[in-house]
């Protein structure tokens, strides 16, 4: 199992203590993203066995460190948590039987609200022809696993990929430092043929945004870079009805931003990803496999994030 932290501390000695109970063993490798010696202290006096990466006091972003961490260390299915989630004791073997039973390269865990374990935060990833994404079942009540179908990818903050597959794929793109990273990835991986299962009892306790916060401009900027990145990498604007579609979406969006929270950060971390996107070849997204966009859909998403 792969954990990504920044600020390492209470919530990743309490994901940690959480996988020291699983039914089945687990090999843990933290990557370290912390400044100086981030959490080497901790790990060394209370979780001797977990394994740790790190890379001289740099934080490279979510999906860099998670990169090298799996070319690190570790062989078999690779799993990655959030270290702001506490997973039930039977979230690794959970995962696994889907894994095994259904042969799929990805298999997305349930994660739960903190603050109401009975609704579900997020079982995997839902996308768009946009490519406007958003949590699976979020807000919904737990029972609604018993019949949900598959999401279109998992979150990489409850995953299980197969090895060889994400190695095949390149792991996650490094150039998104933090958010959709684990979209884009799901985005290749469908282009390669492979699909994902829901591993309805592989649930785990999920603070979310922890690090970043709910409605930071970090969090806009961050989300908006790899928004303008992946529009780019995808070639969706090149589309004329998709790029209106997406001009309204996300003019909306920025609207939102403004009015309600004071801020352009995402407005200007777009732009900064779509810049930076210049000089890659697009890929075609997969777009027989996505949900037809949706303005209303999009509104009504975006408030259900909003609600305390």
């Amino acid at each position: 199992m792969y954990i990504a932290t920044l600020a390492g501390g209470r919530r990743l000695a309490g994901c940690l203590s959480a996988i020291d109970a699983q039914t089945v063993p687990v090999e843990v490798v933290v990557a370290d993203n912390g400044p100086g010696d981030g959490c080497a202290e901790m790990l060394e006096s209370d979780f001797p066995s977990v394994k740790r990466v790190s890379f001289g006091g740099r934080n490279l972003g979510f999906g860099a460190a998670l990169n090298r961490a799996v070319a690190a260390h570790g062989e078999g299915p690779v799993i990655f948590l959030n270290d702001d989630a506490i997973p039930e004791p039977e979230f690794v073997e959970e995962l696994l039987r889907c894994q095994e039973t259904s042969g799929a390269a990805m298999v997305a865990g349930v994660l739960l609200r903190s603050d109401d374990p009975g609704r579900i935060d997020s079982a995997g990833i839902i996308c768009d022809r946009g490519l406007t994404a958003w949590d699976y079942l979020t807000g919904e009540p737990v029972e609604v696993l018993a019949t949900a179908s598959d999401p279109f990818g998992p979150t990489g903050g409850g995953a299980l990929f197969a090895r060889s597959a994400f190695e095949a794929a390149g792991g996650f793109d490094e150039r998104i430092f933090l958010y959709y990273e684990d979209l884009d990835l799901a985005l290749r991986m469908r282009l390669a043929g492979h699909r994902c299962r829901l591993a309805r009892r592989a649930r785990a306790l999920h603070e979310g945004s922890a690090t970043a916060g709910r409605r930071a401009p970090a969090k806009y900027f961050h989300t908006g870079y790899s928004r303008g990145y992946l529009l780019r990498k995808y070639g969706v604007m090149r589309n004329p009805i998709s790029a209106l579609k997406t001009l309204a979406s996300d003019g909306s969006a920025a609207l939102g931003q403004l009015l309600l929270d004071h801020t352009l950060a995402g407005a200007r971390g777009k732009l900064r990803g779509w810049r930076e996107a210049d000089g890659i070849t697009p890929l075609d997204a997969p777009t027989d496999q996505l949900e037809p966009a949706s303005l209303r859909r999009h509104l009504r998403v975006r408030y259900r994030r909003r609600r305390p």
